[in-house]
């Protein structure tokens, strides 16, 4: 039996194995410290499970701020003539959450966490929050592997598109100044609705870092979600998501 069990182990650990190196082609960076890695996609879920400290969440930290770092560097350099009111909208266009659950999905993040029981369970591989929060610890892990000059190849080749699009003026800035609340309230009163209904539907992590759910409802029995770091970012989030289902995201509804 012994012999079994340490058979199957090892079998697990050479598949864990191969799909670390599949993400590393993806992203384009092999790292020197594999526990780095694992650690940046070790959701404290997973981490509680087992009994470790070892989660992500410092490495999220470390990462978010040297994203926001390198965005702001490369809009400098590349819009010099834009007043720091755009630069600093776009910067907070380009690290919100929605953008890097995004590059995070393309990367195919949620395919390598490790997440505990319950999370696995409801879907956590396909929530957008944990996906960019993930994104960020993988960039904190790079940079402590490999230093700030493997963080901007990576950072320039996965936001590359991005960028081209503010060049040509594509970008709506209305995604991170846009009320979504007021213009969900808005759709349904010009549609003779009642106001739509928030409800929190579920809520994790420890007190410093909580993650909320959060569902809208409205007269025609449509429901859109949200997930945020708090409530109101979470009611946003849901207002947003049912618009864009109904086909409302222009500025007019």
């Amino acid at each position: 039996m012994a012999r079994y069990v340490t058979g199957r182990s090892e079998t697990i650990a050479e598949s864990r194995s191969e799909l670390y190196l599949l993400l590393e082609d993806a992203i384009g960076y092999s790292f020197s410290d594999r526990a780095l890695l694992v650690q940046a996609l070790t959701h404290r879920s997973r981490a509680h499970e087992d009994q470790s400290n070892v989660d992500n969440e410092s490495l999220e930290f470390l990462g978010d701020a040297v994203l926001g770092l390198v965005i702001a560097d490369w809009l400098f350099r590349e819009f010099p003539m834009r007043d720091e009111g755009w630069k600093s909208k776009m910067k907070a266009l380009l690290v919100a959450g929605p953008t890097l659950a995004a590059i995070g999905s393309e990367l195919g993040l949620g395919r390598y966490l490790l997440l505990g029981k319950g999370e696995e369970k409801t879907g956590g591989r396909q929530k957008p929050s944990m996906i960019a929060d993930t994104f960020e610890a993988v960039v904190g892990a790079i940079y402590l592997d490999g230093g700030m000059e493997k963080v901007v190849t990576l950072i320039h080749k996965v936001f590359a598109v991005s960028f081209e699009k503010i060049g040509e003026d594509h970008i709506d800035l209305t995604e991170t100044t846009r009320d979504w609340k007021s213009s969900l309230q808005e759709w349904a009163q010009a549609r003779g609705q009642a106001l739509p209904r928030y409800r929190l539907s579920g809520q994790s992590g420890p007190d410093h870092q909580k993650e909320f759910s959060v569902e809208v409802l409205l007269d025609n029995g449509a429901v859109g979600r949200g997930e945020g770091h708090s409530k109101k970012e979470a009611e946003q989030h849901a207002a947003r998501n049912i618009l864009r289902e109904l086909g409302e995201t222009s500025q007019s509804v």
